[in-house]
């Protein structure tokens, strides 16, 4: 019945835990919690199926009753040995004096317990060889591996009744020593790939804050700038011109409500200015300092301009500007638009003070800008001794007229 409980079933519960990351445990991963503590357990633990020999040699009536204690504290000194061993180092680098010891001691256990008690006990050799592909570098497990399997091949013929054990076991030492270096190797590519996804995201991230200062750089220094000379005008307009000066304000008004949509679609990530809006804006900046602005040559619209290549140089027009405004006390500043080639080139250049040192924070990240749209940035003295910007982007020439024609 529907209301009614619901069978157990194995499979859906198998999927269940395999779903469940509570349960799960990544590859080169600790585990976090109790559950995923059972879980790896429970993995490491299907190699114990090899351990019925001598489990069934100290359970029987093989020995002493002294050889059976000696041999049950044996062998849980040596399965402790070999999970502590299996479950905190396989997927850590090596440390060499800890992990040395601890194989050193499952070796003098096996040896041992061989020795006293029978071929039985020569299966304590592959959890040798399985701990140490387990805990050990390639190269020093391709070592130790064949080297335990040889004490184990040994003692197998130097042991009364083991050839009968020997046999089952020399290949299973071999592979699962083998096998479990692999399952290391596998361990540490995971977590270096965990280490290296992590470090990407944390550049991605710094890339991402780069992207929006310089954005923000851009934005705000050009508008509180243009604040700024509206500010000084107006207050000089005041008292003597107070419509002159309400008009200033409206004009600062505008400026600033604009500013602020800028700052929100930056954040956004939406923002892409075009060439007739900042030019536009440069005439109004120019105009409010007092810089007489040359337009003439300035097109707002290209055929051949890609939409990131456009808003590249309208970035460049900007930053330009602004520098203008606020750093070289020019009177007249030209602004020209021309196609050189397969690039077109937006060239600002005025008279004023010229470059004064290094390049700042705007025209650094003005040539980031640039390269990103496969661009370039020029900058020297003026034809009028002043500072000249030139800005370089593609144009993406139309396919149809490059393709040949066809005869019919």
């Amino acid at each position: 019945m529907a209301g009614g409980p619901r069978r157990w079933n194995p499979w859906r519960a198998a999927m269940d835990i395999h779903d469940d990351p509570s349960y799960t445990i990544g590859i080169g991963t600790e585990p976090e919690n109790r559950r995923q503590v059972v879980v790896k357990l429970i993995w490491i633990s299907i190699w114990f199926a090899y351990m019925a020999a001598p489990v069934e040699d100290v359970l029987g009536d093989h020995h002493t009753l002294a050889g059976d204690v000696l041999g049950g504290a044996g062998l849980a000194a040596f399965v402790a040995g070999y999970l502590g061993l299996v479950f905190r180092h396989t997927s850590r680098p090596l440390e060499r004096a800890r992990v040395l010891a601890a194989l050193a001691l499952l070796i003098a256990l096996a040896t041992a317990l061989t020795l006293t008690l029978g071929g039985a006990w020569l299966v304590l050799f592959v959890y040798v060889c399985v701990s140490a592909g387990a805990v050990l570098p390639t190269k020093l497990s391709r070592i130790v591996i064949p080297l335990v399997t040889g004490v184990l091949a040994g003692l197998g013929a130097m042991t009364p009744g083991a050839p009968e054990y020997l046999a089952a076991l020399l290949i299973p030492a071999l592979l699962g020593g083998f096998a479990m270096n692999g399952v290391r190797q596998m361990a540490l590519t995971a977590r270096a790939l965990r280490e290296a996804r992590a470090t990407v995201a944390h550049l991605a991230a710094n890339e991402e804050r780069l992207r929006l200062a310089r954005d923000l750089h851009d934005l705000l220094g050009h508008s509180l700038s243009l604040i700024t000379l509206k500010s000084e005008l107006a207050g000089r307009m005041l008292p003597g011109k107070p419509e002159q000066a309400a008009q200033q304000v409206a004009d600062i008004e505008r400026v600033s409500r604009q500013a602020l949509v800028d700052v929100r679609e930056a954040v956004s990530g939406f923002r892409r200015p075009t060439l007739e809006a900042e030019l536009a804006g440069a005439r109004t900046a120019l105009a409010a300092a007092g810089v007489v602005a040359d337009l003439a040559r300035a097109a707002t619209t290209h055929p051949d301009l890609a939409p990131d290549e456009e808003g590249a140089l309208a970035w460049a027009l900007r930053e330009a500007v602004t520098n203008v405004v606020r750093h070289s006390g020019a009177h007249r500043c030209e602004i020209a638009l021309t196609e050189e080639g397969d690039e077109l080139c937006l060239t600002v250049s005025d008279d004023g003070r010229g470059s004064q040192g290094t390049h700042g924070n705007g025209l650094t990240g003005l040539s980031e800008r640039l390269a990103l749209a496969d661009g370039r940035l020029e900058t020297g003295p003026g034809p009028r001794c002043g500072f000249r910007l030139r800005a370089f982007v593609p144009l993406a020439r139309s396919l149809a007229a490059e393709r040949p024609t066809l005869s019919s």
